[in-house]
């Protein structure tokens, strides 16, 4: 069995620019070796998985752990280099530190190609891994690898980390202490634009070549002050004068999951009450399809229920390493089906995040999953047939 180390997304709303990024910091998540054999037999082949790193312009010192219960655990030192333009990054492993094994199990170092990725608040480092045996540099296989930025370590921040974390920090807090240039071009519009109020006197008329004789007398102070104020209304909006709209009263729109999909009555309030977000659309050839769901990160306690078309059918499981599984077979007289995964807590570290391994006959995919107390995850299944 594949034991060593390094590390695509769907997500929505997916970043791909890395101008200016810098990636030091703690990254967590696994690695999967794309073993058919384990696909067959439902084997998880699933690793923990955390890289550190410290970056100075496109290059990368960094730490890998590679861990699977009381079964494997490696620590390695690594290298790397970032792409500021593409966002690709190499991770590659160049000597195991520690190790810890079962009889059998071969060590192997890895060298990896990902893409660092953004969405809303989080980062990501995603993409695939070859490995090679310690002993003979020979192939021991290939797989993906997933990663998240996580503010704490599963096991403790690597000294060259926390030192490089303090430049940055200390870089930035100078930037924010900096004067800003713009704060004196503020000011000048501001005084430019004050009205002197000397030009009322360019009102009065001049006089006439064809008329001197008479000219009219100069008006008094108390009379200029009358007819200024008459042209106020026209320049000036009175804030009384401003109606607002109307706003009817509407009745509150149907929420809808999926094109032409309306709720009813029957359907649960956490569903109905929710807004639910279309994660992904897999199409399948059997009818016959596995879900895996597992926490992806930490296990802090994330708690989730799972609907089949409206229909419960997981209850307020805890996400853990060990996968819920539930086996659906599709309804083959109707090609589309929509799992909804409901958060009932959001665990130690909001959000509920979650990974949903799909198998269905001899494909799998695997889905990244983010809900909430305001929002439901929505897997969308449509049945085609063989």
């Amino acid at each position: 069995m594949f034991m060593r180390s390094v590390i695509v997304v769907f997500l929505l709303g997916i970043v791909h620019c890395v101008a200016a990024q810098d990636i030091t910091g703690i990254w967590r998540g696994h690695f999967s070796d794309n073993n058919r054999f384990n696909q067959i037999l439902n084997i998880d082949d699933r690793y923990r998985f955390e890289v550190q790193i410290a970056q100075t312009d496109k290059k990368l010192q960094a730490v890998t752990y590679s861990y699977k219960n009381i079964e494997f655990y490696a620590k390695a030192s690594a290298t790397g280099s970032i792409n500021p333009k593409t966002g690709k990054v190499r991770v590659l492993e160049l000597k195991i530190i520690e190790v810890r094994q079962s009889m059998g199990n071969i060590v192997c170092s890895m060298d990896c190609m990902l893409t660092w990725t953004k969405s809303g608040d989080e980062e990501f480092l995603e993409g695939t891994f070859v490995a090679t045996s310690t002993l003979d540099s020979s192939f021991c296989g290939r797989g993906t690898v997933f990663l998240r930025k996580e503010a704490v370590s599963d096991f403790y921040k690597e000294p060259f980390v926390a030192r490089k974390e303090k430049e940055i920090a200390k870089k930035l807090a100078a930037a924010n202490a900096a004067p800003k240039p713009l704060d004196s071009v503020k000011a000048a519009p501001v005084l430019v634009a004050k009205p002197k109020p000397a030009p009322v006197a360019k009102t009065t008329p001049k006089s006439s070549a064809t008329a001197p004789a008479k000219k009219p007398a100069p008006k008094s102070s108390a009379a200029v002050a009358k007819a200024t104020p008459k042209k106020k209304p026209e320049t000036t909006l009175s804030p009384q004068k401003i109606e607002p709209l109307a706003q009817p009263d509407t009745p509150k729109k149907t929420i809808t999951i999926s094109p032409g999909k309306s709720f009813s009555a029957s359907i649960p309030s956490v569903i109905k009450n929710r807004e639910n977000e279309v994660t992904r659309t897999i199409i399948v050839k059997t009818n016959e399809v596995a879900l895996y769901i597992y926490d992806n990160g930490t296990i802090d306690h994330d708690t989730v229920s799972v609907y089949l078309d409206n229909k419960l059918v997981v209850s307020r499981k805890m996400l853990s390493l060990e996968p819920i599984i539930v086996k659906i077979k599709l309804d083959t007289t109707n090609n589309y089906h929509e799992v909804v995964m409901v958060a009932e807590n959001l665990g130690d570290i909001p959000p509920n995040t979650s990974l949903m391994v799909v198998k269905a006959g001899d494909q799998q995919y695997e889905v990244r999953i983010t809900s909430t107390e305001q929002k439901n995850a929505v897997v969308v299944f449509k049945y085609a047939g063989n």
